[in-house]
């Protein structure tokens, strides 16, 4: 059986670090990529741009995201899609997991 086909608890596959975002890319295809996050509170992505939509998907804990200068503030269990080509940030609250799920057609 192949060691990719097993069932695994998402949550436990990144680890918090103090003062990082940690990441870990566990899908990479020319069409799409899924990437777990942990950021510990405070942490943040500055602004920035993609030429692709992406999905975010909120494991653990609380972040503010902002899309074109509109912050959305997201808890365990949510989710938002961040359109291709609009600036957006991602900053933790507290320490937060998340899986971001890009599609690249």
């Amino acid at each position: 059986m192949d060691n990719k086909a097993k069932p695994e608890i998402v949550n436990d596959l990144v680890s918090y670090q103090n003062g990082s975002v940690v990441s870990r890319t566990l899908i990479e295809k020319k069409t799409g990529t899924v990437t777990l996050f942990a950021f510990s509170k405070g942490q943040a992505l500055s602004e920035h741009t993609a030429p692709f939509d992406a999905m975010v998907y909120v494991l653990d804990g609380k972040a503010e995201i902002a899309i074109s200068g509109k912050p959305k503030t997201l808890e365990s269990g949510q989710m938002i899609v961040m359109p291709a080509n609009e600036p957006h940030t991602v900053k933790a609250i507290e320490n937060f997991k998340m899986l971001l799920t890009m599609i690249r057609s």
